[in-house]
């Protein structure tokens, strides 16, 4: 399926009949199971329904942070990142890509 960043923020989980979908690079990965994180009220809900790249490549939990944009990090950044798409490749389904 592809995603715009709209569509895409409807998958927060806020609401209980949808599931909760995290971007990484464009690909969208289905966190429902692990909903006690990326849930309301989880210590990353504030990743739920956006692409988290530049967050998670920084490690950080900063809203201006979560963003798509790879812009301006360093090796080490994005090194964290990569590391990070593969947990999620490992744990979570791909459900598709975000379009612009």
């Amino acid at each position: 399926m592809e995603f715009t960043a709209e569509q895409l923020s409807h998958y927060n989980g806020t609401d209980d009949s949808k599931p909760i979908y995290v971007a990484i690079k464009g690909r969208v990965f289905d966190v429902t199971t692990g909903k006690s994180f990326y849930g309301s009220g989880g210590d990353y809900a504030m990743f739920a329904g956006k692409d988290a790249s530049r967050a998670l490549g920084k490690m950080s939990k900063n809203e201006e942070d979560v963003s798509p944009s790879l812009e301006g990090l360093t090796e080490k950044e994005m090194t964290t990142l990569n590391d990070w798409e593969k947990k999620f490749e490992a744990k979570y389904p791909v459900v598709g890509r975000v379009v612009s």
